[in-house]
């Protein structure tokens, strides 16, 4: 699975981009009580400097619980800069083999974010077919109670019957209705 990441990477991050292209009011609320949509972005920049980083060996802070102000006039250009140097580090040679897990985490970040976004922009949240099942496997049992703390909500119960996306959304605390 690991050579199939960076293409979901891709794949989440082509989707969360048409959701920043979508958001012009970056003052809304997001599904995030404490953040607008501005804190959101700035926070979704942030991950992804972390993100890439880390890939390059850097020695970068972990994103900050208050995001700072990185989001310029031009939101797009933004983002497609900072997913731009995420896809440019992992292509390297020899990285997903060694950073896998954490292209992992970077992937299902960017789509539960760009659902976030979808979701406070009143986009279209449904998540890109298969993607949602796949960031679920890379993240389920990856963090202790206390590394969820400042990452996830508590966990929402689902039934058995929930979709791939329904149980992304729970797992990560995310109301998935």
């Amino acid at each position: 699975m690991a050579a199939d990441l960076l293409q979901l990477y891709r794949q989440a991050t082509h989707w969360t981009a048409e959701k920043v292209a979508g958001a012009d009011d970056l003052d809304a609320a997001t599904p995030c009580p404490e953040w607008r949509v501005r804190d959101l972005m700035n926070h979704m920049l942030d991950t992804q400097r972390y993100f890439a980083g880390a890939a390059r060996g850097e020695n970068v802070p972990l994103p900050s619980p208050s995001p700072p102000p990185l989001l310029t006039d031009e939101p797009i250009a933004d983002f497609d800069r900072a997913s731009g140097e995420v896809l440019d580090a992992y292509a390297r040679d020899g990285v997903v083999e060694r950073m896998g897990p954490a292209l992992g985490i970077a992937f299902s970040d960017q789509l539960l974010h760009g659902w976030d976004l979808a979701r406070a922009t009143k986009q279209d949240a449904t998540m890109p077919d298969g993607l949602a099942e796949v960031a679920y496997e890379c993240i389920h049992g990856r963090f202790t109670e206390d590394q969820r703390k400042g990452v996830f909500g508590p966990e929402i119960p689902v039934g058995d019957d929930a979709t791939p996306q329904q149980r992304l959304l729970a797992y990560t605390g995310r109301d998935p209705n």
